[in-house]
């Protein structure tokens, strides 16, 4: 994933509109009206098998996701560390194709409440018919959101608009570095939940839990829209530190890192496991 540019301003923008009955929106709203917090794995389409979203995505809802983003691979990825890049590469090496993996979603979408988020690169976005085309084949799957982690703030307005248009919310980045000014126009452009970056670099596992605290009530101060932190976030105790003042916490690499090291056929059960593992620390005071 691509932080994102921290060059250059942006005039400000009026917020988002809401898209009508998304999903995404409704989760977040439910969650904040029962005083909860949200847990939002990462998993790679294809990976660690070619048809495995058919069982993940149940399993992680069983487990007690809110919401799951899922990885389009990638040849070329921007900013994911090495356990995410080689699970895509993998992915790619079985014939997984960006259809394959809205196929898969669309097989199981009638069996899940959760969420699902598409975190797919905008080269995959054109060789899927540009921004309204891909917008409209990953409703028609089942898909609630996206996220372009790629692309720069400047160059957004076709991607979010197509994605509101089809009634998917769409998330851009905030990273560390990003100044508020600047923040409060990348939020105006969100719709669903602004992705906040708990730190900068690539993602992967970390043994400290990410500092966040002032970070988000800086972003609380430009923004409604809920804000779910992720990079670095790999154990029960990172979420609670995350979830003690954003509204979601996103874990991805240490969730990976299991199903790439998990036996064939156990990759349903690892995640449900290790999600189930994970919801503890989304148990705040």
């Amino acid at each position: 994933m691509m932080e994102p540019d921290e060059n250059g301003g942006h005039p400000m923008t009026e917020q988002a509109t809401t898209t009508t009955g998304n999903r995404i929106e409704a989760i977040f709203a439910g969650l904040r009206e029962r005083g909860e917090r949200g847990l939002m794995p990462f998993v790679c389409g294809g990976h660690p098998q070619a048809d495995s979203l058919r069982t993940l995505l149940p399993a992680l809802e069983r487990g007690g996701a809110s919401i799951v983003e899922v990885g389009f691979p990638f040849s070329d990825p921007i900013a994911d560390g090495p356990v995410i890049a080689a699970a895509m590469h993998e992915s790619l090496g079985r014939g997984v194709t960006p259809g394959g993996v809205l196929s898969d979603i669309k097989a199981v979408r009638d069996q899940v409440q959760l969420g699902i988020v598409s975190m797919v690169t905008v080269s995959i976005v054109h060789r899927l018919g540009g921004p309204a085309g891909f917008a409209s084949a990953a409703r028609e799957a089942g898909v609630d959101g996206c996220i372009f982690p790629d692309v720069s703030f400047e160059e957004a307005e076709p991607y979010v608009s197509a994605a509101r248009e089809a009634g998917l919310t769409a998330s851009l980045l905030v990273s560390p570095s990003t100044p508020v000014d600047r923040a409060r126009a990348i939020a105006a452009e969100c719709s669903g939940f602004v992705y906040v970056l708990a730190r900068s670099g690539i993602t992967g596992e970390r043994s400290d839990a990410p500092d966040v605290e002032r970070r988000v009530e800086e972003l609380r101060g430009v923004t409604d829209l809920p804000l779910a932190v992720g990079f670095g976030v790999s154990q029960a105790d990172h979420v609670r530190a995350v979830v003690r003042h954003a509204d979601a916490a996103i874990v991805g690499t240490a969730l990976v890192r299991r199903l790439t090291e998990c036996e064939p056929g156990d990759a349903a059960a690892t995640a449900e496991a290790f999600c189930s593992e994970l919801t503890a620390g989304l148990k705040i005071d």
